[in-house]
C-alpha cells in the first residue's frame, strides 16, 4: 500500500487515524442496525441478561460491603446533624419526630431549665417564688406541647401559623427564664 503524499512529497496528517475512526464508526453502525433489525435494540435479551448476571456475580460481593459501610456512615452523620440542629443528644433523637420536632425539643429543654431553676433556688422566699413560677410555666409548656401535637394534623398553612405562635410563646418563656437565671436578654419584638 502506498502512502498518500501531496505534490511536495509530504505525507498528509491524520489520514490513517481518520480511516480507522471511520471504519470503527461504520462497524458500530452496522452492529446497531443488525440489533434494530432483530428487534433487540434497547431490550434485554437472554444473552444480555446472562452477561449482566455474570458480571453481577463478580462485582456485587466485592462492592456490597463498601456500599453498606458508606450508607451506614452517611446515616450516622445525618442523625448527628439532625440532633445538633435540634439541640438534643443523638440517643434522644427518636423522641422528637414530625414537623414540630424542633418545637418539641425546645419545650423539653425549657422543662429541663425549669427543673434547674427549682434546684438553684436555695432560700425559703426565693424558692417559693421560683416554685410558683415553675408550676405556672410547666403548665404552659404542657399546653404548648399539646398545641404542637395538634398542629401535626392540620393543613400546612394552619400548622405553620400554629408553629409560629408556639415559637413566639417559647421565645417569651425562654427570655423570662434567662432573666431569672440572671442573664440579660435583648429581645426586640
Amino acid at each position: 500500500m502506498r502512502k498518500r503524499t501531496t505534490r511536495c512529497g509530504v505525507r498528509k496528517a491524520g489520514t490513517n487515524g481518520t480511516r480507522k475512526a471511520v471504519k470503527a464508526a461504520k462497524k458500530a453502525d452496522k452492529k446497531a442496525a443488525k440489533a434494530i433489525q432483530k428487534g433487540e435494540h434497547g431490550r434485554i435479551t437472554p444473552g444480555n441478561a446472562k452477561k449482566i448476571i455474570g458480571v453481577a456475580k463478580v462485582v456485587v460481593p466485592v462492592v456490597a460491603p463498601f456500599a453498606i459501610h458508606a450508607v451506614s456512615v452517611a446515616r450516622e452523620r445525618y442523625e448527628r446533624m439532625r440532633a445538633h440542629r435540634l439541640g438534643v443528644p443523638v440517643d434522644q433523637l427518636g423522641s422528637f419526630t414530625g414537623r414540630g420536632a424542633a418545637l418539641h425539643a425546645r419545650i423539653a429543654g425549657d422543662g429541663e431549665a425549669l427543673r434547674e431553676l427549682r434546684e438553684q433556688s436555695a432560700s425559703g422566699e426565693e424558692a417559693a417564688v421560683a416554685e410558683q413560677y415553675a408550676e405556672r410555666t410547666a403548665a404552659r409548656l404542657a399546653q404548648l406541647t399539646s398545641a404542637v401535637r395538634a398542629a401535626e394534623r392540620m393543613p400546612a398553612q394552619r400548622r405553620k401559623s400554629a408553629h409560629r405562635a408556639v415559637d413566639a410563646e417559647l421565645g417569651r418563656i425562654e427570655d423570662d427564664l434567662l432573666g431569672r437565671f440572671g442573664v440579660a436578654t435583648r429581645h426586640t419584638k
